[in-house]
């Protein structure tokens, strides 16, 4: 899964009243105050946009491995290359959100404006509208409400709790969730975690063998989420080329976008009914 947020991040010269703070090496060691441009944590962003993602995208080609692309939309507005490059590839855009921005800040009017604005302008960046749907950390108390409300989604991935996804009772509709993951994530690289890219590709190989070994018995859903700013420097990206070819070595493997998974699971794992009021005995 391949992250792209950049140039949909706070920025005091977009006229947002605070910067970014998580750059290449997060919040700890900044010590730029919020309502000074950091041009440093800026041009980390960009970094991305002008080399990660095509860093990644030749990686990707390379094994022709599908992938889900968490999409800001103003990310790709800003730089349109990178929805052609995804619907040319097939790749899945999933909406993260108009702007990289915490929705919890947001009230229900203004989250469902943004979150409409996102869908319309995925749909025109990115050759189709988005069926998934994942919130910059974390979501507010009524955003998977605004996602069934919406109609279009397959499925959502605020969530961190399991390696299957499942389904929640929304009002009526039973609704499913795909749990992302913040282990086997390269943000790690900036907060305490990977110190190299080979604990990375040591994490990321672990991991497999783990599921892979309990998916003899039961099915099992590994998440890898990846950065353009920090996976897409070189070095981390060999460590993320070593993982793809252990994991392909290894086989009975599936390589899935995310709406392939949901698809999957819709087709498969039929939900169970719910009660209506008139199936509820009444004494």
């Amino acid at each position: 899964m391949v992250n792209y947020e950049a140039g949909s991040e706070y920025a005091l010269g977009d006229g947002d009243k605070r910067r970014e703070a998580v750059g290449e090496f997060g919040t700890a060691i900044n010590p730029t105050p919020a309502h000074i441009r950091d041009l440093c944590t800026e041009s980390t962003f960009e970094y991305g946009s002008r080399a990660g993602v095509w860093r990644l995208a030749r990686l990707l080609d390379q094994y022709a491995v599908p992938a889900t692309f968490h999409v800001a939309a103003r990310a790709v507005e800003r730089n349109p290359e990178v929805g052609d490059y995804i619907a040319e590839r097939g790749h899945e855009a999933c909406a993260h959100g108009y702007r990289w921005e915490e929705l919890w800040r947001l009230g229900p009017e203004e989250e469902r404006a943004q979150l409409q604005a996102a869908v319309e302008s995925i749909a025109r960046t990115c050759g189709s509208r988005p069926v998934g749907w994942h919130s910059r950390c974390t979501p507010s108390s009524h955003t998977r409400q605004l996602v069934v409300e919406e109609g279009g989604f397959l499925y959502d991935s605020d969530a961190y709790n399991d390696d299957l996804p499942y389904y929640v009772n929304v009002g009526v509709h039973q609704h499913l969730v795909l749990p992302y993951s913040f282990t086997f994530n390269d943000m790690r690289f900036a907060f305490p975690g990977f110190a190299d890219p080979m604990s990375f590709f040591t994490y990321l190989q672990m991991g497999l063998d783990e599921l892979w070994e309990e998916g003899a018995t039961s099915p099992k859903m590994m998440t890898i989420g990846v950065h353009p700013r920090w996976t897409g420097q070189p070095g981390r990206s060999l460590a993320l080329r070593k993982f793809l070819d252990y994991a392909r070595d290894k086989g009975d493997v599936w390589f899935a976008r995310r709406s392939d998974v949901a698809e999957h699971w819709l087709n498969h794992h039929v939900p169970a009914p719910t009660e209506s009021p008139e199936d509820v005995a009444t004494p």
